[in-house]
């Protein structure tokens, strides 16, 4: 990096994203206090928001495969029911509970099914009938039942502010990907990174060309910080400054590159298992992690969707690969942690002519965690035979979305400001969390 460091090359938005580098020693001393609260200490969890965006199929998500008209309607999509004769097991569903079946690709997840940690909920969705990806998504990340007029901060932006503490960590929410999602647009201190390290403060060297020592290095820093945010009083260093210094200093007490997942833990080498192994790196380090978000493309599935093989089968593997090496990374952690998947809605009942569904409206929701009423599959089945769709041959929407994340809101997170999250909700909570 160049001499002349600007406060835009630190900053993504109003939260620093670097770490400190350039070889040789990092800072290692790091107080706890310096961190903020600890959620521990608090009892909330820590909330992991995976958006499936392309709206991903429930129906061969968690396929009901005791539903006849399923397989009436997707005659060469349906996946096989359990135990189907003729068929190999690793093509068939896996029985969740006698009517609904989870894909082969998601095997992974059926030992933490069954020990109580996961939960789909099936026919869930939004108010949305456009079918626009672009407005069903605005209205979800707005926490809205519909988009329109209403909050333009995202909902869990407004959890965050609602709820913030004292002295937050520089850490407190953390958006993995490119961008920051819409469901925290409008929070201050959060980090949107890929990896937590893609950015490296390089602190010049000497003019002997010598490499700094810590002590050195901290205070090289701290000149070039003062300089940058044009500190006007002598020997004391700002506060915009003393933030992005503490916010350095949290990120390098991580070491990420040298990080090392529980020795059960077995990440698939995708770009979602590295964004979920930054989330654990956080959460194991006691950064003050109280929000993630990661963005999980690649669901809309038009054309060639596939059955037990394929497109969605591939993601599926992904997502559920992903999924159950980050809770064995985690262990017993995960007892304060929720993990949320959604998307913007479903895909239609019947399969289209290029072997593909098109844009629908009931999907499926899982929760993952310790706190989470597991090992049943949460559903208001509205059926479909064809006087049960909706529209053009939807799967109707029995369970609000944000009745589900209301009550991890309140009872997980333990923020009962829900007329503020949910602008507009009456809340009926669905029983998801363990009470």
């Amino acid at each position: 990096m160049s001499a002349k460091i600007t406060r835009r090359t630190l900053l993504r938005g109003a939260a620093l994203t670097a770490v400190l580098g350039a070889g040789g020693d990092a800072l290692t001393t790091l107080s706890s206090a310096a961190v903020g609260p600890r959620l521990h200490d608090t009892g909330c969890d820590t909330l992991v928001v995976l958006f499936l965006r392309g709206g991903a199929d429930g129906l061969n998500i968690v396929a009901p495969y005791g539903d006849d008209y399923y397989y009436k309607l997707r005659p060469s999509l349906a996946l096989a029911a359990p135990r189907s004769a003729g068929k190999l097991q690793s093509a068939c569903l896996t029985d969740l509970n006698g009517f609904f079946g989870l894909h082969p690709a998601m095997a992974p997840l059926i030992p933490l099914y069954r020990e109580g940690m996961l939960l789909p909920i099936h026919a869930v969705g939004s108010n949305d009938h456009t079918l626009s990806h672009f407005q069903a998504m605005a209205a979800m990340e707005r926490g809205l039942a519909q988009d329109g007029t209403g909050a333009v901060s995202g909902w869990l932006a407004r959890h965050l502010d609602v709820t913030a503490p004292p002295s937050p960590s520089p850490l407190r929410a953390v958006a993995l990907g490119e961008t920051l999602p819409a469901s925290l647009r409008g929070a201050t201190g959060v980090t949107a990174l890929n990896t937590l390290s893609d950015y490296r403060l390089m602190v010049p060297a000497g003019t002997d060309g010598k490499v700094f020592h810590s002590e050195e290095r901290m205070s090289a820093l701290e000149n070039t910080l003062n300089g940058m945010y044009e500190n006007t009083r002598a020997g004391s260093l700002s506060m915009p400054a003393k933030e992005t210094l503490h916010a350095i200093e949290t990120v390098s007490k991580l070491d990420p590159a040298h990080y090392k997942p529980s020795p059960n833990a077995h990440y698939p080498a995708t770009g979602l298992s590295h964004s979920l192994q930054q989330v654990a790196c956080m959460i194991k380090g006691e950064v003050g992690l109280e929000a993630a978000t990661i963005d999980v493309e690649g669901w809309d599935t038009h054309v060639a969707q596939g059955s037990d093989t394929g497109w969605q089968a591939s993601r599926l593997a992904d997502l559920a690969g992903a999924l159950a090496a980050f809770a064995a990374d985690l262990g017993t952690r995960m007892q304060s942690t929720t993990v949320v998947t959604m998307t913007e809605f479903g895909r239609r009942a019947y399969e289209n002519t290029g072997l593909g569904t098109d844009h629908g409206r009931g999907s499926v929701m899982f929760l993952l965690g310790g706190g989470i009423d597991g090992g049943r599959v949460y559903a208001k089945w509205p059926g479909l035979g064809p006087d049960k769709l909706v529209g053009p041959g939807n799967l109707h929407v029995t369970t609000d979305y944000r009745d589900v994340l209301g009550e991890i809101v309140e009872r997980r997170l333990h923020n009962t400001a829900l007329d503020i999250v949910f602008p507009g909700l009456r809340p009926v909570f669905p029983g998801v969390v363990r009470v």
